[in-house]
């Protein structure tokens, strides 16, 4: 297992990885097999989504953020209720195939840490497992 450190700058971001993703799938040398990555934390998630115009990161925050307000009057008292909410709407957890030594994505999607309750430092838990 390999993890990597991303530091976060706002409240609630997301933050492209994929690049960092693909340098572990690169450095395990593996030509076809599955990437798994794994978030463990209760306040931020993944996701996968467009990384060619920016303002689709913003507008998810933006959204984000009026759904689940930050002190909508939550039971949870540490002031962060709304985060472990928006960290469960993109869960924990991505499955990415690897085909001939790169991640099979999309033409436009990214792989996106989603802070929830930032600014902090953080990881992220990757494992390539290779095709039987």
């Amino acid at each position: 297992m390999e993890r990597i450190s991303i530091r976060t700058n706002s409240r609630v971001d997301l933050i492209d990885i994929t690049d960092k993703i693909q340098a572990v799938v690169s450095k395990s040398k593996l030509k076809n097999g599955v990437c798994l990555v794994f978030c463990p934390h209760t306040t931020a998630g993944l996701t996968i989504n467009e990384n060619a115009d920016p303002s689709v990161r913003r507008d998810i925050i933006d959204a984000l953020n009026k759904l689940l307000p930050a002190n909508a009057g939550y039971a949870h008292s540490e002031g962060n209720a709304d985060s472990h909410i928006k960290s469960s709407l993109f869960g924990a957890t991505l499955t990415i195939f690897i085909e001939d030594s790169q991640l099979a994505l999309g033409t436009w999607q990214g792989i996106y840490f989603c802070e929830c309750d930032g600014p902090r430092s953080r990881e992220v838990w990757i494992k390539i497992i290779k095709e039987p």
